[in-house]
């Protein structure tokens, strides 16, 4: 059974289309968000083996 607190992992929010100054920023905002979502999918499929319920 998965713990009782076990909130689901929450979407990074996405840059806004001026957010990238195209200055060849290094990190890019959109590089940092393509990171955080990477991750945001490895937490969300592990939240979802603990709950198979959620679909």
């Amino acid at each position: 059974m998965p713990p009782a607190n076990d909130p689901r992992p929450v979407e990074p929010e996405k840059p806004l289309p001026g957010d990238c100054c195209d200055g060849g920023c290094n990190p890019c905002v959109l590089d940092t968000y393509a990171e955080a979502m990477e991750h945001y999918r490895e937490r969300l499929a592990a939240w979802q083996a603990r709950h198979p319920e959620a679909g």
